[in-house]
């Protein structure tokens, strides 16, 4: 449907949906009051969206978390929510309730307002008698305020069956400010991977009930519980969460129409069910508008987009049956102008945001590899090959972003990303002997195994590291001075817990676009 005509209905819808869970609706509603014999609280709580006044409070009811209703009754439950200065939660500055409804998988999403600009928090919740753990949280700088300091840890993939979450416990001890989650939050695929630590504990889900239980799985795990719990939290997602390498309105084996829409309305829905996501996120069947921004004063703005759920189809396919391959030659289809991996609308947004972006750094907050990679022979165009699932498969949508760094005169542009289960830093370019507009970043993985490919950055010079034979996360320390981004490596992520180490470390110096190692 037209873009705004899109827009109206999904603000029209989400009002409506909010109702469920605003403090609001506790006064004329028939509520239960379960006597519950497990923790109701046994996925944890959460943080996240922070605005300079408020900030979103998640938790959901699941005293059986492995069950598709979670062990709750089939009625709304109301939740007692508290914020406070302190810790120990003597001082507080707000409290209400909400409601957990079985609709929202008992799932709850409080709207903080009225808080102070830059400060932290804490916060807890109380249902059917049980107290839940207390959560740190914070709210972004006052609009325009000098920011002396930023960290962010930024992270991505981590499949539950493939390694244990040592990076997170390692992430809780930086106390972060933020932290991003850029996609592959879980993996949907069957139980039994090869040389799985641990096992999913349902079968491949298609359904709402099936994605809730495949969430709780992950939630359940109390280091990944202890992450959330120390920062405020900015998500995206990227294949994992719906179905591998889906893009659109089809999957990878070409199913597509209402069969796959039906799938991904269900895994939106478990999506937002289990993040702090606020209201205006709320899916509309397979429609949901995840993609926005964050200002943190005058020293950052984070833009956040999704890269899924309106890019054009995979180019240069064969014909016959669906290609599950991922590697394509060049071909003119692949650099067609009009092809783009976030649709007309969220381009046209992003394209604004870094036009009327005041910010000294802006940070492209995106799922996967940014830069070209060339995975054949650079010298040779019969064997030069590129990825479909990414960019590459896109390169005019790159471009665009490109030439509008350069263009709009954006302050600092850095792209960081995920999905690739390797660490990397490139210099951005337009051209490929071109001076560098930008900067990139790719994380690593939680847990989900790569490989080492030390060859990739020889193949493309401005690629300066690509590891893919460890597992961790990224941090990012911004100042206006300058700024420092580190790659955190695990030792081991095949055991519970793990020393950690400093990978590699950049250099990125204000006004001066492309990496430095230090």
């Amino acid at each position: 449907m037209p873009s705004m005509a899109r827009r109206q209905l999904l603000r029209g819808a989400a009002s409506l949906a909010g109702l469920a869970l605003a403090p609001a609706a506790i006064g004329g509603a028939v509520l239960a009051a379960p006597s519950l014999a497990d923790n109701p609280f046994s996925l944890g709580v959460a943080s996240g969206e922070p605005t300079a006044n408020g900030v979103v409070l998640w938790t959901r009811l699941a005293p059986k978390p492995l069950q598709p209703d979670g062990g709750m009754p089939p009625e709304p439950v109301a939740v007692r929510w508290e914020i406070a200065e302190d810790q120990a939660m003597r001082k507080l500055v707000r409290s209400g309730k909400a409601l957990a409804a079985p609709n929202a998988g008992h799932s709850v999403h409080v709207e903080v307002a009225g808080l102070k600009a830059g400060r932290e928090y804490w916060y807890r919740f109380t249902a059917a008698g049980a107290q839940s753990p207390v959560g740190r949280t914070r709210t972004a700088p006052a609009r325009g305020a000098q920011v002396d300091r930023l960290r962010l840890c930024f992270a991505s993939c981590q499949k539950y069956e493939a390694g244990f979450y040592s990076a997170h416990a390692h992430m809780v001890e930086e106390a972060p400010d933020l932290i991003l989650f850029l996609g592959d939050y879980i993996y949907e695929g069957a139980p039994g991977s090869k040389g799985a630590v641990r096992l999913h504990a349902n079968p491949e889900p298609k359904d709402v009930a099936g994605y809730r239980v495949r969430y709780a799985s992950y939630k359940t795990d109390p280091l990944l519980q202890a992450a959330h719990a120390v920062a405020p939290w900015m998500v995206t997602w990227d294949d994992h969460e719906v179905s591998n390498d889906y893009g659109g309105d089809h999957d990878q084996d070409g199913v597509s129409g209402e069969t796959f829409l039906r799938r991904r309305a269900a895994a939106y829905q478990a999506y937002y069910e289990h993040m702090p996501l606020r209201r205006r996120t709320i899916p509309v069947g397979p429609d949901m508008l995840l993609y926005r921004r964050l200002d943190w004063g005058t020293l950052a703005q984070i833009q956040v987009v999704d890269d899924r759920q309106y890019r054009d189809g995979k180019p240069c396919q064969p014909p016959g049956p669906p290609h599950r391959g991922k590697l394509i030659g060049d071909c003119e289809e692949r650099r067609d102008p009009a092809r783009s991996i976030l649709g007309q609308t969220q381009e046209a947004w992003l394209m604004d945001s870094l036009a009327t972006s005041k910010a000294q750094w802006n940070l492209l907050a995106q799922q996967t590899l940014f830069s070209e990679l060339q995975l054949g022979d650079p010298a040779s165009q019969a064997t030069r090959a590129y990825s479909s699932d990414g960019w590459d498969g896109y390169p005019a949508s790159r471009a665009r972003i490109l030439r509008q760094w350069r263009e709009a005169k954006v302050s600092n542009p850095i792209a960081l990303g995920g999905d690739i289960h390797a660490f990397a830093a490139a210099d951005l370019c337009e051209a490929s002997d071109g001076p560098a507009v930008g900067a990139e970043f790719v994380g690593g993985s939680i847990s989900s195994l790569g490989g080492g490919e030390g060859a990739y950055a020889a193949k493309n010079p401005h690629i300066k590291l690509y590891d893919g034979a460890v597992r961790g996360y990224g941090r990012v320390d911004l100042t206006p001075k300058d700024s420092r981004v580190t790659f955190r490596a695990v030792e081991n992520a095949l055991v519970p817990t793990s020393p950690i180490r400093d990978l590699a470390s950049f250099a990125l110096e204000n006004g001066v676009p492309g990496v430095h190692r230090i």
